[in-house]
């Protein structure tokens, strides 16, 4: 019987994270430790040093039940660079305990491809989320506490755009009434919560390059609206300075390793069906400057995730990502070619060959829209068979791409070498990056650009109510801020039932708001939610602990 991760991970030795450090150049003193195995990294010394590295972004095909391996495949590639002599550093995002304890599953990876200590990275890790968690709840507490101590500004309870935030997915909370129980106890309104995820305060705290910079983007967050529909921020609460110093050590990136006991930077977590999907900014600059080659993962689809990535962080914090790597699987492959989940392992040519429109439109658009090199990389299992991954290389052949079989879950970096090779080859091409759309451009402009260029829709249409948004975020000044697309991930259209590329439809965009903090407008599409909810059998009923403490059932 094979092994779960967990198990795999537990039965790894570690090395003291001191050890991990140096391979990645960092001196003791720049570390605050966290136990023997993990650490935080204390980078002011990095401050001016210039970023050297080549950057690999990770994406991936629309997800699917069968899995992709997004994660899994980032790792075995970070291990398969260290093998190949390469001084190679992994980014990617801190798991949300609501997926750990509902159906995603962590974050970590998987099989031999994985960072550890899992059980930790998957659960509170360093307490980072906590702190964001925190820091957004002290804002709702002075909003509300302004409201009651006479509300000088004027504040409108009906138009207060801040909700709670908890990182666990509970739908009991997404719409709530509180402030009940008489004068003493505030004034009574329609609330709701964020998962953590999801809030603006995790964006901000991923895209902030230092410090006071994240005070200045808190400072920035619009929270409500007066009554004559002025924007009210958080600086005019005077909350900015106390959630900084909240987040002033959650700020600095967490350094653990790789089940190879290679360098990896786990630092925030944003969703990217809903947010931008990217770890932090600091972590992916400060492991430019330190290493030759920087892995980073995306999440979700490359429509959401690299979207993202490469229209508001690259752009943000002047990334020029040099290769893309497009996870794909066979199995989901089949999934999109209409394949139920309980006959993906039986070999299916026809049904590969329909699903390849999905793969073929997510390359073509790293290529064509943003000027990238581009590699396929097929996560291997078990079913897979010799004839299915032959027409997956043929077909992507035929558009100009190489393909790499990715046996990283079983085989750890050796399953990936391969990949490396290519990524390597990649980087040392010249490439004409370029975005999707430019700032200058209204917001039904970027947005008819995203629809059009990345998810190959016919146009957008507005709700009454997202019009009305539209046009006051353009007279407030916002309209020269990037996108953020909230949208199914399961589709390249906001309808998670079509899958493979579907043509012939358009996009409807139902709400509009600004997140000025994080720097981006969100457009929110289809049934999209800011809190999610548990399953019929939530993966929390499998987790439990030892009488030694130990933990087990989790993945």
């Amino acid at each position: 019987m094979a092994k779960s991760d967990i198990e795999i991970a537990q039965e790894a030795t570690m090395l003291p994270i001191t050890e991990v450090a140096k391979k990645a150049g960092l001196e003791p003193e720049q570390l605050e430790l966290y136990g023997n195995y993990k650490a935080k990294v204390d980078i002011h010394a990095f401050k001016d040093e210039p970023m050297k590295g080549k950057l690999i972004l990770v994406t991936a095909i629309n997800p699917t039940p069968a899995g992709e391996g997004k994660t899994t495949t980032s790792v075995g590639l970070q291990d398969a660079l260290c093998k190949l002599g390469k001084k190679s550093m992994l980014c990617l995002r801190e798991p949300s305990l609501g997926p750990v304890f509902g159906i995603k599953g962590g974050a970590a990876g998987g099989g031999y491809s994985q960072v550890v200590p899992m059980e930790d990275i998957n659960l509170h890790f360093t307490g980072d989320f906590h702190a964001i968690e925190n820091a957004n709840n002290l804002c709702a507490a002075m909003l509300d506490n302004h409201i009651k101590q006479g509300n000088e500004l004027g504040i409108d309870p009906r138009r207060i755009v801040w909700k709670r935030a908890m990182d666990m997915n509970d739908r009991q909370l997404r719409n709530i009434v509180d402030g009940l129980g008489g004068v003493a106890n505030g004034t009574p309104r329609e609330d709701g919560f964020d998962i953590t995820v999801a809030s603006e305060v995790m964006a901000v705290f991923c895209l902030a390059t230092d410090l006071m910079d994240l005070k200045a983007r808190l400072g920035r967050m619009v929270i409500a609206y007066t009554y004559d529909r002025k924007p009210v921020t958080v600086h005019d609460i005077h909350a900015e300075g106390a959630m900084t110093a909240l987040l002033k050590d959650a700020i600095k990136p967490n350094l653990v390793q790789t089940l190879e006991n290679n360098p990896a930077f786990v630092h925030g977590g944003p969703f990217a069906n809903i947010a931008h999907g990217c770890n932090s900014v600091e972590a992916t600059t400060t492991a430019l400057k330190l290493a030759d080659y920087v892995v980073t993962e995306a999440g979700f689809g490359a429509d959401l995730g690299a979207e993202k990535f490469l229209d508001i962080k690259s752009r943000m914090a002047g990334l020029h990502p040099n290769a893309v790597v497009l996870v794909a699987t066979v199995r989901a492959l089949k999934y999109n070619g209409g394949v139920p989940k309980a006959d993906l392992g039986q070999e299916n040519l026809e049904a590969v060959k329909a699903g390849l429109p999905n793969l073929i439109q997510h390359v073509g658009n790293m290529k064509d829209v943003y000027g990238l090199p581009v590699v396929v990389a097929i996560n291997e299992f078990p079913t897979d068979t010799e004839a299915e991954l032959k027409l997956v290389e043929e077909e992507c052949h035929k558009i100009g791409v190489n393909v790499a079989l990715s046996q990283v879950w079983a085989k750890g970096g050796e399953g990936g070498l391969d990949l490396a090779r290519e990524v390597v080859r990649l980087c040392d091409e010249p490439n004409d990056f370029h975005f999707a759309y430019d700032l200058d451009q209204s917001i039904k402009a970027k947005l008819n650009d995203i629809a059009t260029k990345i998810y190959h829709a016919d146009g957008v249409d507005y709700t009454s109510k997202a019009e009305k948004q539209i046009k006051q975020l353009e007279d407030l000044g916002f309209g020269g801020l990037p996108i953020c697309v909230a949208k199914t991930q399961y589709s390249f259209t906001d309808d998670q039932h079509k899958l493979g590329a579907p043509r012939d439809f358009r996009i409807t965009v139902r709400n509009v708001k600004v997140s000025a903090g994080a720097g981006f407008i969100v457009a929110l599409t289809g049934d999209i939610m800011t809190m999610p909810g548990l399953p019929k059998v939530p993966a929390a009923e499998k987790i439990d602990v030892t009488s030694e403490g130990k933990i087990v059932g989790l993945f």
